[in-house]
C-alpha cells in the first residue's frame, strides 16, 4: 500500500501544491492517469478545483480527471492508475464518499496497491475516522468511519501555537481531550509542510516534522527525515 499523507496542500507565497511537488514526483514515477476527488470543496467551485489540480499534475507529466464530472464514479475509479483526494472539509467530503458509493470501492483499490495521495481533509479520510479534523461539522456524514488505510489519527495543520488573548482550546488540549475519551488511538499532529510517506508497513516523515500523542504520555516532536513503522510501535 502506498500512500502520501499530506498536512497542506500550499505554504503562503508558494503555488498549489508547490512545496510537494517534488515529493509527488517521486512518488507516482512514470505517467499515471489520477482521479481526483475534490468533494472536500464547499464554497470553492468543484470545476476550479478540478482545473488548478489538474494542472498541477500535469506539470509533472500526469493526466487527471475529477470524479465530479463523471456518472459512474465508481467505475471512473477502477479506470484510474492513482487517486488524488484534495483538501477541504472533511465532513463534506466523507458524507459524498458515502453517498457516491465510493467508500469501499476507494478503500478495496488502495489496499490493492492503487497509490493514494491526500492532503487536509485528503488525509484525514486515510485514518480509521474523521474525529481528529479541525473542521466545523458543517453536514452530516452517516458515520465518522472512514478509510482506514492507517491505523493512527491525523490531524493536519497543527500548531502548537496559542493566540494570545484567545480563550478557546488550543490544538493541543483538543487531541487531549479526544485521547482522553479515546484512549487506545494515536494522533499524529502534522505540521505545515509535513507529509508521511508510507509504504506498507514502513513510512518516513517528510518536511518539517510532527507531533505524536498518546493518552497519558507526553507528546513527542519527530522531525523530518525520520523512517518509523506504519503501527507506529516504538516512536
Amino acid at each position: 500500500m502506498k500512500l502520501l499523507l499530506l498536512s497542506n496542500s500550499t505554504m503562503p507565497g508558494e503555488p498549489y501544491l508547490g512545496w510537494p511537488r517534488e515529493h509527488i514526483r517521486a512518488f507516482l514515477g512514470e505517467p499515471k492517469r489520477i482521479a481526483f476527488v475534490p468533494f472536500a470543496a464547499v464554497t470553492y467551485p468543484l470545476d476550479e478545483y478540478a482545473r488548478i489540480t489538474t494542472e498541477a499534475f500535469a506539470q509533472l507529466g500526469h493526466a487527471c480527471f475529477s470524479l465530479h464530472s463523471e456518472t459512474d464514479k465508481v467505475k471512473a475509479l477502477s479506470a484510474a492508475d492513482a487517486v488524488a483526494v484534495g483538501g477541504g472539509n472533511s465532513f463534506q467530503l466523507l458524507r459524498t464518499l458515502y453517498s457516491a458509493e465510493l467508500i469501499r470501492a476507494l478503500r478495496v483499490k488502495v489496499m490493492g496497491g492503487m497509490p493514494f495521495i491526500g492532503w487536509s481533509a485528503g488525509a484525514n479520510v486515510a485514518c480509521p475516522t474523521i474525529m481528529t479534523t479541525n473542521d466545523m461539522p458543517i453536514t452530516e456524514p452517516p458515520t465518522l468511519r472512514a478509510l482506514g488505510l492507517v491505523p493512527f489519527q491525523i490531524n493536519p495543520h497543527y500548531t502548537e501555537k496559542r493566540i494570545e488573548g484567545h480563550g478557546g482550546e488550543s490544538r493541543d488540549q483538543r487531541i487531549t481531550e479526544f485521547l482522553t475519551l479515546n484512549p487506545r488511538a494515536v494522533v499524529v499532529g502534522l505540521r505545515e509542510g509535513t507529509l508521511l510517506n508510507v509504504n506498507d508497513d514502513l513510512m518516513s516523515v517528510e518536511g518539517t516534522g510532527l507531533r505524536l500523542f498518546r493518552h497519558g504520555a507526553e507528546p513527542k516532536d519527530i522531525p523530518g527525515g525520520t523512517a518509523l513503522r506504519t503501527a507506529l510501535t516504538g516512536a
